[in-house]
């Protein structure tokens, strides 16, 4: 089951963030962060929704609408527990975050990550999903470390 974050799942998010090799400790922070701001502002840019199984969180993704534009939504974070992934919980969550981007006027869904090795998988699920490398930008992280967009146009 899909749902809003609420305050009883904080422990469970930072234990599911910790276990992410892909993430830095910088991003780490980042990450714990958007959770934070999300629960303690209820006029946060942030929406955290999480999968659940049996009062267990198996995965999350964090999106909020871009800043002056019409219906831009960027995917911040999305993440699956390891042991849970290839089961379909990365698929349920970024199609519900297709439906919460058009259930919200939106058009556009953009996501941002990193060209290193250990992003491979992850831009291989996007790229599985249909989304298309809308920028590259060399050197952007640091050097050797390009940031990539991808992006997916959700009206018909």
């Amino acid at each position: 089951m899909i749902r809003e974050i609420n305050n009883n799942d904080r422990e469970q998010l930072l234990k599911l963030i910790e276990a992410v090799d892909e993430f830095n400790q910088e991003e780490k922070k980042v990450a714990i962060e958007l959770i934070d701001d999300a629960l303690s502002n209820s006029g946060s840019t942030y929406k955290i929704f999480v999968y659940e199984n049996s009062g267990l969180i198996e995965g999350y993704y964090c999106i909020g609408k871009r800043a002056l534009t019409g219906g831009v939504h960027d995917l911040y974070w999305i993440a699956v527990k390891r042991d849970c992934q290839s089961k379909g919980i990365g698929k349920q969550l970024i199609d519900h975050a297709e439906d919460y981007v058009e259930s919200n006027n939106g058009n556009w869904l953009l996501i941002e990550t990193s060209s290193k090795d250990n992003y491979t998988k992850t831009r291989n699920f996007y790229i599985r999903n249909f989304y298309s490398i809308v920028a590259e930008i060399k050197d952007f992280y640091s050097e050797g470390d390009n940031l990539i967009i991808f992006g997916k146009y959700l009206k018909s």
